[in-house]
Parts: structure tokens; C-alpha cells; sequence
């Protein structure tokens, strides 16, 4: 089962929230084909919010197929996303050094963030970019930087799911 958590802060719609939520526990294998979600009524006395707000998200992920309505029985997982490393593999053993790295560097979380999407956007570029273009709009911008010779702020965005 998942917990979902909410950011109030985050400026994310909480519905959207939820689906990201939904999505990451389904790239990390903790929900499965056959696995219940959480009722609606389960996730307003966790969460505080309202079951409409978790009914389309969940109207949503129906929508893209992850899951389904069973009337009177819950929402079920129907497919599971992407081929994420297992807890014990040698990707995440790597992945969780570097984090511990940066972490020792100084960096918070949102500066590690903020830098692996960076990365990721240059390993793996969106479908409709050029060969070799990684789209920095969605990191933080340098004013000194070579890469941004205006000096304004870059605007911040994207989905990370």
C-alpha cells in the first residue's frame, strides 16, 4: 500500500501530487499489477484533503490505464510502470553513494535535485529534442553562467514524472 504525503507548499496541484506519488511507487515496484490503492476515505483521514481531490486522481491514473474502478471493491493497479532497479541492485547501491556524496558536499536536497535532472535531461533528452540538446530551462539558472549570458533568472518548471 502506498502513503501518500502532501506538500502543501510545493505549488503542485494535490490531485497532480497523488498521481506523481501513484506513478514513482509503481517505477519502484512497491505497487503491483492486482494491488488495492488506498479508498478515497483512507487517504482524507491520512492526508486532511478532499475525496474529490483524490477521486480525480485516481480518475486520472484510470485514464492512463494504470488502473481500475471496481464497483464497490476499490481502485486496482492494472500495469505496473518502467523497469526500475530492484532495492539490492548495484544501480541504486551507486546511486545512493552519490547521494551520500553530495549530501557530504553540502548540497540539500533541492540542489540534488535540481542537479540530476540536469544530468538526466543531458542522458536523456526530451523525444522532440535535436541530438545532444539538453533543455536547461528546468533547472536552476547561474547568472554568471556561460550558458545564460542575460543574467536573468531561468523560469522553473516541469513534471518530474
Amino acid at each position: 500500500m502506498v502513503d501518500y504525503r502532501i506538500d502543501r507548499h510545493s505549488g503542485v496541484a494535490t490531485y497532480v501530487q497523488i498521481v506523481q506519488q501513484t506513478k514513482q511507487a509503481l517505477r519502484l515496484g512497491l505497487l503491483r499489477p492486482g494491488d488495492r490503492l488506498p479508498t478515497a476515505r483512507e487517504v482524507v483521514e491520512a492526508t486532511a484533503i478532499n475525496p474529490n481531490t483524490v477521486l480525480k486522481a485516481y480518475r486520472e491514473l484510470e485514464r492512463e490505464g494504470l488502473v481500475e474502478a471496481r464497483r464497490g471493491l476499490g481502485t486496482f493497479v492494472r500495469r505496473s510502470l518502467g523497469a526500475t532497479p530492484a532495492d539490492d541492485s548495484p544501480l541504486r547501491a551507486g546511486l545512493g553513494a552519490w547521494a551520500a556524496e553530495a549530501r557530504e558536499a553540502g548540497l540539500d536536497r533541492e540542489d540534488v535535485a535540481a542537479l540530476f535532472a540536469a544530468v538526466l535531461d543531458e542522458v536523456f533528452p526530451a523525444p522532440d529534442s535535436p541530438p545532444g540538446y539538453a533543455d536547461h530551462s528546468k533547472q536552476p539558472s547561474n547568472p554568471s553562467s556561460p550558458s545564460n549570458p542575460s543574467g536573468k533568472p531561468a523560469l522553473q518548471g516541469g513534471d518530474p514524472s
